[in-house]
């Protein structure tokens, strides 16, 4: 997939050309399980934005959805409380940490094994 000057000067190359063709000759094609091609237009048009100095601000806290992260969460019908993959991985945690819950008045902390509690 070209990007930056790369992508602009292809752009600029192959001139009046369909939407599908350029979006095709500058590398932004996938290919699915069954073997046909999908044409991955908005990643070429937010390259080409960048390219362009355009920042859409990518780096917004977004699940794998797309959408945005609500910070709110509830009680399931079974007690659990689900923190969900999203804001797992914005803290870089692994499958098998482990943490000590720590109870205060009005609130639940997660203090990894082996730190120090800030706030002992």
């Amino acid at each position: 997939m070209l990007t930056n000057a790369d992508l602009l000067a292809k752009v600029k190359e192959l001139g009046d050309v369909s939407k599908s063709d350029l979006v095709r000759a500058c590398g932004y094609v996938s290919h699915k399980k069954d073997g046909s091609e999908r044409l991955n237009f908005t990643a070429f048009y937010e390259a080409l934005l960048n390219a362009k100095g355009v920042d859409l601000g990518g780096a917004s806290k977004t699940g794998k959805g797309g959408r945005k992260l609500s910070f709110n969460t509830k009680i399931q019908f079974n007690g659990n409380l689900m923190v969900g993959k999203a804001y797992t991985g914005m803290l870089d945690l692994k499958p098998g940490d482990e943490f000590e819950i720590k109870l205060g008045r009005k609130q639940i902390r997660l203090v990894p094994l082996g730190a120090e509690d800030e706030e002992e």
